[in-house]
């Protein structure tokens, strides 16, 4: 069924219409596990390995899904603790069975930050009571996790197994000395200890993605001679010690997680039957449950961004669970309860961990148990506001949650006095603005030009890869219904309409377009060029051989999108398809994406770290990625993604050419003049413009019209009604959905 609709929308037919577009956009598994196995795209799925109970011993979880470890930057400061127990309590509240807070240090070595949070005082453990009685008010398990950052701690007091720097701070570490070790042993275990009296149920001592005890039990860090290093029983020995300490200072009844890594994907990394030893040894230690790590931060490979297909590591969990008899959680790249339920329907681990998801949605959990996971705000693994955000030292929260660690001060209270608003465009930023006004209580028109909602979104989501993308607009179409709120497609707003529509508010969220070459490069009319919109929407094809002008995010995605191999090209699908909102793309397979980037998939393997030879890509077609900027190329791409980018155009062939001037477009292809002067023709048989956006602002008063931007006439007299503008309308930025949504949401909860 088409979103696509020639009549208002407030007619019978319509109505009929819209609600079994709503209907067709039920959340799919966009990665079956394996072939055989069935997608569950129905509302009414109940998930009984989920929800079935798990018996620790001394204590059980409710269910079988963990929040797992995310640094929000709350843990760090004292004063931010009544912040962080409002969004513990907010998850807890959504029924989830144990949640894992941000890493907290033992000690003043492993800061992640200076001052970063710790727990190894009495006064720490004042605060954080403030964390475990929220969680506990709901019935959930809450759990302390202990990081000991080791080298990639931000700070000079850094150590390590072995003076070796990591390539991602920028301080060089000190070798631990045994004394230095036997000291970090007492912290850990006196943290473990603290945790207990401020009431948590439980630590996890983080032993991956390349931290302190991680670095000693690899031979990619740890180049000791000592009894701390050598085989992979002196390189666990402090991982065990500290478990050892840990369970000796907190007693039989108290959880002990231990997060292993069972694929470092790092040079001289552990192989699979190192990986089963520790484990092995862990289990004697005295660990409760062993959790998944997969990769260390400097790995090469990508772990948790969008083009990671969904539980793409599962099998290798599934491994370490063979060998030992205490529960083993998998993790990584499951955001749906399709996803989670397969997992452990499969047998491959007994409890499924999910991080940012619960950025995206703290009710993930009673969504499914009460069959709505069509309203679930699946996360997007994009990473822009959460790890983004942490490695910038800002606060972290979710492109499409941004009520995400900001549960106090965005609030979405019921209004008292109801309003009728409009909202014009029906982008990301006019969906979020709709929903949360509707949501409030208020009467709320969407209305949209085209046939479709979703805006620019609707382009990044083709883009192979970012299948996922797909799963925020179901979101909003059924959020946008859920809350009744009156869609109006293929409808032209004038301001005529609009001062007869009797509004009180009219929100312009009518976004951008791109920006037009013509009248600034000769030849810019010519039919071989074209926008990444039309690209993008299927409305035009392209040649063999393609320029793309703009190297920015879109650039790279327009890149990515021409020389991918998976996935069908658009023209093909049909516009029908892509307006279809029970569509989804075929993602690209597992084992076909675990080749591309170099990972073993034989989950017994032997090769250091799980690492393999890539295998070469033959590009779907030849292009070349232009910008006028001398330098590299994505230079400005998001930190934790933009080298996955740079990494995938690369291999994919893409020719990048910096520092061009484009002098003109003739039927040849396109001339430019390199950096060392010489001028060159590139035979392409189509041009791609990505070179920015302008935003769509023509619906907004202006000061002559009576009205300005906050709603009052000149004078300072109220306007009858006020106008807002959020999005790319106020702003033309790259496709920056996370300010969008956010000024969406921020708007409508002040309405």
């Amino acid at each position: 069924m088409a979103v696509a609709a020639t009549f208002n929308l407030n007619s019978k037919e319509c109505q009929e219409k819209n609600a079994d577009q709503i209907k067709n956009s039920q959340p799919q598994s966009s990665q079956p596990l394996d072939k055989s196995d069935n997608q569950l795209t129905t509302t009414s799925i109940s998930y009984p390995h989920i929800f079935e109970p798990l018996d620790l011993g001394h204590t059980s979880l409710k269910n079988r899904i963990v929040m797992g470890s995310m640094h929000t930057g709350l843990e760090d400061r004292f004063y931010n603790y009544g912040k962080l127990a409002a969004y513990f309590a907010e998850r807890a509240k959504g029924g989830v069975a144990m949640m894992i807070t941000g890493g907290i240090s033992p000690n003043r070595e492993g800061w992640l930050l200076p001052a970063g949070g710790t727990m190894n005082t009495k006064a720490d453990v004042i605060n954080h009571q403030r964390v475990t009685r929220a969680a506990h008010r709901y019935d959930s398990k809450i759990i302390m996790q202990i990081l000991h950052s080791g080298r990639y701690g931000y700070h000079p007091f850094v150590v390590s197994a072995s003076p070796i720097k990591s390539p991602i701070s920028p301080f060089k570490p000190r070798q631990m000395s045994i004394r230095n070790i036997k000291r970090t042993i007492e912290d850990y275990a006196r943290a473990a200890s603290l945790a207990k009296q401020a009431g948590y149920d439980g630590v996890e001592v983080m032993g991956s993605e390349g931290y302190l005890l991680n670095q000693f039990m690899s031979r990619h860090v740890n180049q000791r001679k000592d009894e701390y290093g050598g085989d992979i029983h002196g390189r666990m020995k402090f991982a065990i010690e500290v478990v050892q300490a840990i369970r000796q200072a907190v007693g039989s009844d108290f959880i002990i997680l231990f997060r292993l890594s069972v694929i470092d994907l790092v040079q001289d990394g552990n192989v699979m039957d190192e990986v089963i030893t520790v484990a092995k040894a862990l289990e004697e230690a005295g660990v409760s449950i062993i959790n998944t790590g997969i990769g260390w931060h400097e790995a090469r490979v990508p772990t948790i961004v969008t083009s990671v297909p969904r539980a793409a590591f599962a099998d290798y969990t599934a491994e370490v669970k063979k060998h030992v008899s205490i529960p083993v959680m998998a993790a990584n790249r499951i955001n749906m309860p399709e996803t989670a339920e397969q997992v452990l329907a499969s047998g491959k681990a007994d409890l499924i961990q999910m991080a940012r998801p619960f950025l995206a949605d703290p009710a993930w959990v009673n969504k499914a148990r009460n069959g709505q996971t069509n309203l679930i705000n699946t996360c997007i693994a994009c990473n822009q506001a959460c790890l983004d955000h942490t490695f910038e030292n800002k606060r972290s929260t979710c492109l499409v949650n941004p009520q995400a660690c900001y549960e106090t001060e965005l609030v979405y209270e019921p209004t008292k006095k109801p309003k009728n608003i409009a909202i014009v465009g029906g982008g990301v930023a006019g969906m979020s603005a709709a929903t949360v006004a509707a949501k409030r209580g208020h009467k709320v028109t969407l209305f949209e030009e085209k046939d479709i909602l979703g805006g620019q979104f609707n382009y990044a989501k083709v883009i192979p890869g970012k299948e996922e993308f797909f799963e925020t607009t179901r979101y909003f179409l059924n959020e946008l219904n859920h809350n009744k709120v009156e869609i109006k497609l293929n409808t032209k707003v004038t301001k005529e309409m609009l001062d007869e529509g009797n509004y009180d508010h009219v929100i312009v969220a009518t976004g951008v377009v791109p920006r037009s070459l013509i009248g600034k490069l000769e030849g810019a009319d010519n039919p071989k060029v074209i926008n990444y919109a039309e690209l993008l929407s299927g409305e035009k094809e392209v040649g063999d051989t393609v320029a793309v002008i703009g190297a920015g995010g879109i650039g790279f995605d327009v890149s990515e999108y021409l020389t991918a191999r998976h996935g069908q090209p658009l023209h093909e699908l049909g516009p029908e398809t892509l307006k279809d909102p029970s569509y989804r793309p075929e993602p690209q397979g597992i084992e076909e994406w675990m080749q591309e980037w170099g990972v073993n998939t034989d989950v017994e393997y032997q090769t250091d770290g799980g690492l393999t030879q890539p295998e070469k890509i033959k590009p779907a077609r030849q292009v070349y990625l232009l910008q006028r900027r001398s330098g590299r190329l994505g230079k400005g791409l998001n930190k934790t993604t933009g080298w996955v980018h740079r990494a995938h155009i690369k291999s994919h062939g893409v020719m990048q050419m910096p520092g061009v001037t484009y002098d003109k477009v003739t039927n040849e292809g396109l001339w430019i003049t390199t950096p060392q002067g010489h001028s060159q023709l590139l035979r392409v048989d189509t041009i791609v413009v990505c070179a920015g956006q302008e935003s769509v602002n023509e619906l907004m008063p202006a000061v002559t019209d009576g009205k300005v931007k906050d709603g009052k006439a000149k004078g300072g007299a109220k306007a009858k009604t006020q106008y807002h503008i959020i999005g790319g309308a106020k702003l033309a930025a790259e496709l920056d959905a996370k300010r969008a949504i956010r000024d969406g949401a921020e708007l409508a909860a002040k309405l």
